[in-house]
């Protein structure tokens, strides 16, 4: 790693597997540099990795922006957020995540998963202490065998409810329904199956062949042409 500071700008770089911690945040690149006073502005490129011990989020991109003094970060190029906590995953090709208030915007090509929920959208805010998603633009949600669409949707990840606004559609899947219909459908073929044991046992196969049987009341074992029920 290397690095030159100079003393009119307050500026520093960093570059070559350069790493830096924060008070709240411990990043890892190709570069970064610091600015502003008392190096308030800081900036990185290439391999970004980094962990906020403050929100317990974790997140990796291509290029990063921060300002200490707000706590706001913008991370941008295909960009990932890992909320441990609460088992979220996140990924957009930008998201500035407010350290104070705990919320993320994300922007274009929006994929957020928790569970067996997944949802897309071109942006959508994710307020990590309610636990709430907000969506807009093409907004999806997949949960299972269902799915909703709508002009903007709101899900609840806590509670999964989800809350649709404008043009709404989508399709629900029925469980219980579905599995009383394969419950159904199991009796049937059981009972198939049962009903073709039953017919084969009662069916006598004849066999016509000819064999050589030695009869009491016949001499010289005569031949006799005759039949077999099996």
């Amino acid at each position: 790693m290397r690095g030159n500071a100079g003393e009119k700008k307050q500026a520093t770089v960093l570059s070559g597997n350069a790493w830096i911690k924060t008070d709240s945040i411990e990043i890892s690149a190709d570069k970064i540099e610091f600015s502003g006073d008392d190096y308030r502005f800081v900036r990185a490129e290439g391999n970004i990795k980094g962990d906020n011990s403050k929100s317990e989020i974790s997140f990796s991109c291509d290029k990063l922006y921060y300002d200490r003094d707000t706590e706001i970060v913008q991370l941008e190029g295909n960009v990932t957020l890992d909320d441990k906590q609460n088992e979220v995953t996140a990924s957009a090709q930008v998201i500035e995540y407010n350290q104070n208030t705990e919320t993320a915007l994300m922007q274009i090509n929006v994929n957020l998963k928790q569970k067996d929920s997944v949802c897309t959208a071109a942006i959508a805010i994710y307020r990590k202490q309610e636990q709430i998603l907000e969506m807009s633009g093409n907004p999806v949600v997949k949960k299972k065998n269902d799915t909703f669409q709508a002009r903007e949707i709101v899900f609840n990840l806590d509670t999964e409810e989800i809350t649709l606004e404008g043009k709404v559609k989508g399709s629900v899947t029925d469980e219980k329904k579905k599995k009383k219909s394969r419950k159904k459908t199991a009796k049937k073929l059981n009972s198939l199956k049962k009903t073709k044991k039953k017919k084969l046992t009662e069916i006598q196969l004849k066999i016509r062949t000819e064999k050589k049987l030695i009869h009491p009341k016949r001499k010289n074992n005569e031949r006799i042409t005759g039949f077999i029920t099996i």
